[in-house]
């Protein structure tokens, strides 16, 4: 019997020890996500302070919206093709759930890029908006911010279906739109002409270290609390075997007192 639950204790002890480890690991890993992110902020920083510039000058000729590029300000000129529209459902601005109008905007080279007109807040328990403003007329010139295309949870979200979509991505779009797109989108600063005052803008970007270090704490407190269980659980049978093997003792002498010759 005694080996037996020698045996359970000590499975239980490497549960434990196994259990501290993978906390321990957690907490180390939000130290890491941390990290990136203090990392990240400093490149939105800079970003955010850096001139205005053409697109095609920050980005090169791969075209591709990276982190590196985030939140930098671009100039881009061009004309807006109106029938190539696709209107964001199920987007959500400072809490407030609604629509994100995003045209294409021809370049003269003939390139394309996504941009983001604004957000139309849902009225009542509207599928659709009930009116998008339209796009000027002519060339437009559009000083805005970059943003990496969109991925995400949602199966097919970034390919425009009737006219909607659930995300931005410029290589899903390129795919049904016949466009030679930009990888990434522009969110409107300011617009000339100007754009539509039915248009909501976007909040800037969320510059701080998040949770993860009061996560990692956390990790990291339940990494003790298991290790001190296993002491004071180790300690507790250790006083209990000792107590037992002292009653023990005391019966035996007993034993033979009361034994026949």
């Amino acid at each position: 019997m005694g080996r037996l639950l020698n045996l359970r204790w000590i499975v239980a002890a490497l549960g434990v020890l196994v259990l501290a480890g993978v906390c321990v690991q957690l907490g180390r890993w939000q130290l890491h996500r941390l990290d990136e992110r203090k990392a990240r902020n400093e490149v939105t920083r800079t970003n955010l302070a850096a001139p205005a510039a053409p697109i095609d000058q920050i980005l090169g000729p791969p075209g591709v919206v990276g982190d590196q590029h985030a939140w930098r300000t671009v100039v881009v000129k061009g004309r807006y093709d109106a029938s190539k529209q696709v209107v964001l459902k199920y987007r959500n601005v400072q809490d407030k759930p609604g629509f994100e109008i995003v045209t294409p905007l021809v370049l003269a080279d003939g390139k394309a890029v996504l941009v983001d007109r604004g957000f139309l807040a849902r009225q009542s328990s509207e599928l659709m908006p009930l009116h998008v403003p339209a796009v000027p007329a002519g060339e437009v010139t559009v000083t805005g911010r970059l943003q990496r295309s969109e991925r995400g949870g949602h199966t097919n979200g970034g390919t425009p279906d009737d006219g909607t979509a659930r995300l931005i991505n410029g290589p899903d779009y390129a795919k049904v739109l016949g466009l030679d797109l930009y990888d990434g989108y522009v969110t409107v600063d300011k617009q000339e002409p100007a754009n539509d005052p039915a248009f909501g803008s976007f909040p800037g970007p969320e510059i701080d270290d998040g949770p993860h270090f009061f996560y990692a704490l956390q990790w990291f407190f339940f990494a003790l609390l298991a290790l001190g269980g296993l002491v004071y659980f180790s300690r507790q049978q250790v006083t209990d075997k000792s107590a037992e093997q002292q009653a023990e003792a005391v019966e035996r002498p007993e034993a033979r007192a009361g034994a026949p010759d």
